[in-house]
């Protein structure tokens, strides 16, 4: 914008109201001072000697393999899944869409109760797979990426359950007049109609599931070496020597950092009229 359009809406009283700019601004500094004072306590001088621990980097492994993992695991079911959300016209659908969003807004500690209820040793289902695997999926790595993909999944299926609804029918209906079969229309047309939300969705559900914290602790458990990710490994050094926990929690926040500056232009675009 010019500094003559500039003038011309401040003239005009489409500038900015000044009863917005105090309670702005206390929002700012109150969402912006925790981070920067992590930043600042962290012992810069120690780096060296925290991420030189052993534990450090298998916790840093831990969460990298789970995470992809329940990223895999999102992208196999959950594509399909936001498909038969926008494209399935059956009565009870919007019960289905509110049961998949649950985890949305689920506290992360009652997400591992309820994975406790369904895949514990005396689960509706972990009785079942402990008789056909032979082990329990609590406490266990198999577990984390369990309650990885729960909690992550739905990002996954709100993104790209939009790009379905939103994707051009004429490109579908056109391989099917030319005798396509739907599972090749949905391979070969649909999906990479929707690709780029697929690609969104699979960032912000493995950024999700690297963070996790609550339902992982609860049903993973935080054996070191076995089930401790990053994020379980700064609440146990925070316990131990608080002053450490800033520099073990820099790997997240750049992680943070880095997915909202890429998905910034997808998410954060300002709307205009047209």
């Amino acid at each position: 914008m010019t500094a003559g359009a500039a003038r011309a809406r401040r003239s005009a009283g489409l500038g900015t109201p000044l009863v917005v700019v105090p309670p702005a601004l206390i929002g700012i500094v109150f969402l912006l001072l925790p981070t920067l004072a992590m930043i600042v306590r962290v012992r810069w001088s120690g780096l060296g000697r925290i991420y030189r621990d052993e534990h450090v980097w298998t916790a840093l492994r831990l969460s990298l393999e789970s995470s992809l993992e329940a990223t895999a695991a999102s992208v196999v079911f959950g594509v399909p899944l936001a498909w038969v959300l926008a494209r399935v016209r059956v009565r009870g659908m919007g019960v289905l869409r509110a049961v998949v969003t649950i985890p949305l807004v689920l506290p992360p500690v009652i997400g591992g109760v309820a994975l406790f209820d369904a895949f514990g040793r005396n689960g509706m289902l972990g009785h079942p797979i402990r008789s056909v695997f032979g082990q329990d999926l609590p406490f266990s790595f198999a577990g984390i990426v369990l309650a990885e993909t729960f909690v992550a999944m739905p990002f996954l299926v709100v993104t790209v359950e939009g790009a379905f609804r939103i994707a051009d029918r004429g490109v579908e209906e056109a391989a099917a007049t030319l005798g396509a079969s739907r599972s090749r229309i949905f391979t070969r047309v649909t999906l990479p109609l929707v690709l780029p939300a697929v690609l969104l969705g699979s960032v912000l559900c493995w950024a999700r599931a690297l963070g996790e914290f609550g339902a992982t602790l609860l049903f993973g458990g935080n054996v070191q070496g076995v089930t401790q990710t990053l994020p379980t490994l700064v609440l146990t050094t925070f316990q131990r020597d608080p002053a450490d926990a800033p520099a073990l929690a820099l790997p997240l926040m750049l992680v943070a950092l880095v997915v909202i500056g890429a998905l910034r232009d997808k998410w954060m675009r300002p709307v205009t009229a047209s």
